[in-house]
């Protein structure tokens, strides 16, 4: 295809572009416009119909007496129960219903009927009925029909739609719109209000909106006649203009483009297509002539000194790319880390403030019921802090993996970081060991940013204690540990120093206070979630100022073995013995328990309930929370007992002297020594006002 053909079809591409734009916003537009003005049209319509059968069922409701409606539905109940399929069905009967309850209409019923009759002929009234409401039913008192459908008195019929929906329907149903058998009826039920002010029946008015309806669907096709006319017309007028003062423009800068490309790289002279252009059509067009001649001097000068430095830029870019590159390798970077371990959740980042960064995060498994967290800071920036943290991260991964607490880990990872540490580097690190079973952890930090830490029911906070220095400043170093334990749902978050010392513009740091704010605008979200949530917040503080120092981030939320917990609230009394007995054997036959380990399991049940029972609550009386919690793995089971009574921890009292006899053992304690004895786990604790005594016991055959 040659390039003048390739160019015409390009041109009427542009054309073609353009005008389908226009149609498709000239649709759009006018879609808008016919969807409001037909929404606005049928919302006015609506609210006046609304209205109208409102008042006109006030007004209906305003002409009735209660103890008349009341005295009629009365006497209409004592002739008997209402069958609708045999009123319809069988004409033996529907003339023997008629003729009792036409007997109770006397003068006062038809004056009242022909009321509504006057209302209805002169309000053009589809529907005009009295209803009394009885729960799910609604019996006809007067139903203002001359036709054979009229509603007897004492018809019954079950509630439907809004009527049903409401929440107090004896007080008035608010207008409503329907379309079903009967066309389209706009409805509303008001009161009818006896002398005390209490609601007695239903004002039910229906009101015909088929000619409305009608009106409607004239409204639409007009409008979308006029706007189709409309658009049309504008799209020609605009496709005309389009053709004139846009596309033969844009033709000749174009054809000046090409010429340029072609002639700078034939090495031609002369002058430029670029520079002979002469689009005067006082638009942006004209606007981008004189910029595309000024972009082409900039061009050239641009082109002259940019393939001087392209090489040598080229090759410390790529070097530096496939740097980042195994630095980021190195860090764990799939999440969820551990998908087939449910007792933990995690999640980390690093953003170095340079290509590469001296930060690094870590976290490995060290065996089936221990994790290692690492979270460190290299001194320094780029490539020389990069390869010290290659370093630092490999020596304590391995170290970690053969064993050790942090303490002895950091003092193997210290002296061999110390030989021939020429530039003096450092490493602040803080890290942990966490027994997976059970939440217990085991800490150093060398010279690390203190942990944050949140139980399951607070708040995020900083856990401050003494550190150790930093890893590699001298030989011989020895680190302190601290014990820490995590319950279900707690959660930590460590970090490097880049997070606090963020600088904005005005030279004000971010700090611990922003951050532990920004933790705790989202104290139950997941470890990713904070994580990627706050990083914003620190992008946000710091504005257009340059990142000063790399930042890194880990989450850490504990959630523990997974378990399964019933619990039975019952009085403190011996009465309930039994029940409770129930409740937990229940619970262990459930899990398959050995009939040894089952008993013993009662026996520590009964000897604390009875405890409770005659202890707790003195002369007085009280309640017991018995919760039962299951795990099949381990496969055990822990029974918590709760109750409001005098604070008492049956653990704090001396185990009885067993090697005495009884006479010479001073009396109680032998039942909660017995208890300690025959469970794996024991303890109490005094919490809101409640004592707390949780025992476990490992199901084993």
């Amino acid at each position: 295809m040659s390039q003048t053909k390739k160019r015409k079809n390009r041109v009427v591409s542009l054309q073609i572009k353009t005008v389908a734009t226009i149609i498709i916003a000239a649709l759009i537009l006018s879609v808008i416009a016919v969807t409001i003005s037909y929404r606005v049209y049928s919302s006015t319509m609506d609210s006046h119909y609304k209205t109208l059968t409102s008042n006109l069922a006030k007004t209906a409701a305003s002409q009735l007496n209660a103890e008349d409606l009341l005295r009629y539905y009365s006497a209409v109940k004592q002739i008997g129960a209402y069958d609708d399929d045999r009123y319809w069905g069988d004409e033996a009967y529907r003339a023997e219903y008629d003729a009792k309850a036409d007997a109770l209409k006397d003068e006062r019923y038809y004056e009242l009927l022909n009321t509504l009759f006057e209302i209805k002929d002169s309000n053009d009234i589809t529907y005009l009925y009295v209803q009394k409401l009885e729960g799910d039913q609604c019996t006809y008192i007067m139903d203002a029909d001359r036709s054979e459908e009229q509603c007897q008195l004492g018809t019954t019929h079950g509630v439907s739609g809004p009527t049903k929906e409401a929440e107090h329907p004896e007080y008035g149903i608010p207008a409503f719109i329907t379309n079903d058998t009967y066309g389209w009826l706009c409805t509303s039920m008001e009161p009818v209000w006896d002398d005390s002010g209490k609601p007695v029946a239903l004002v039910g008015v229906d009101v015909s909106m088929d000619e409305i309806m009608q009106d409607r669907a004239d409204y639409l096709r007009s409008v979308i006649l006029f706007m189709g006319i409309a658009v049309a017309v504008l799209i020609a007028v605009i496709h005309f203009g389009i053709a004139r003062v846009l596309i033969r423009p844009i033709n000749m800068l174009s054809e000046a483009a090409r010429s340029f490309v072609q002639d700078r790289s034939s090495e031609q002279k002369d002058d430029s297509a670029i520079s002979r252009l002469n689009i005067r059509t006082g638009d942006e067009v004209e606007t981008l002539c004189d910029s595309v001649k000024q972009m082409e001097q900039d061009i050239n000068s641009y082109i002259d000194n940019l393939s001087k430095v392209t090489a040598e830029k080229e090759r410390i870019g790529a070097e530096l790319n496939i740097a980042a590159q195994i630095q980021a390798d190195m860090l764990p970077r799939i999440f969820p880390a551990f998908p087939e371990r449910s007792e933990f959740d995690l999640y980390a980042t690093m953003d170095p403030a340079k290509e590469v960064g001296g930060d690094f995060y870590d976290y490995f498994l060290i065996d089936d019921d221990h994790i290692c967290l690492v979270m460190a800071d290299v001194s320094g920036k780029g490539v020389p802090a990069a390869l010290f943290m290659v370093i630092a991260k490999t020596l304590i991964k391995n170290r970690a993996l053969t064993e050790g607490s942090p303490a002895e880990i950091l003092k193997y990872v210290n002296e061999q970081l110390c030989e021939g540490n020429d530039a003096e580097l450092f490493v602040t690190v803080w890290l942990a060991i966490i027994e997976i079973s059970t939440g217990k952890g085991m800490a150093a930090n060398a010279g690390h940013e203190h942990p944050v830490i949140r139980r399951s029911d607070g708040s995020y906070e900083l856990s401050i204690y003494r550190h150790s220095p930093a890893v590699a400043t001298m030989e011989g170093l020895r680190f302190r540990e601290h014990p820490f334990e995590l319950h279900p749902g707690d959660s930590l978050f460590v970090y490097t120093d880049g997070v606090p010392e963020a600088t904005n513009a005005q030279n004000e740091l971010f700090g611990t206070e922003r951050m532990l704010a920004a933790l705790n605008r989202r104290p139950d979200a997941s470890p990713k979630e904070q994580l990627l949530a706050l990083r914003p917040e620190i992008d946000a503080f710091v504005g257009d100022a340059p990142q000063f120092d790399d930042i890194t981030m880990m989450g850490f939320r504990y959630l523990g073995k997974e378990k399964v917990g019933k619990e039975l609230t019952v009085e403190a009394s011996d009465a309930k013995l039994a029940e409770v007995l129930a409740f937990v054997d229940g619970e262990l036959e459930a899990l398959d328990c050995p009939l040894k380990t089952q008993m013993k399991v009662d026996v520590a049940v009964e000897e604390i309930f009875v405890n409770i029972a005659h202890y707790a609550y003195g002369p007085g009386s009280g309640q017991a929370t018995v919760r039962v919690e299951t795990s099949r793995e381990p496969k055990a089971v822990t029974v918590t007992f709760t109750d409001s009574g005098v604070p008492y921890d049956p653990l704090a009292r001396p185990d009885p002297d067993v090697t005495l006899s009884a006479e010479e053992r001073q009396i109680g304690g032998l039942g909660i020594y017995m208890v300690k004895k025959t469970m794996d786990e024991m303890e109490y604790e005094y919490r809101d006002g409640q004592n707390v005594l949780r025992i476990k016991k490992l199901l084993t055959a």
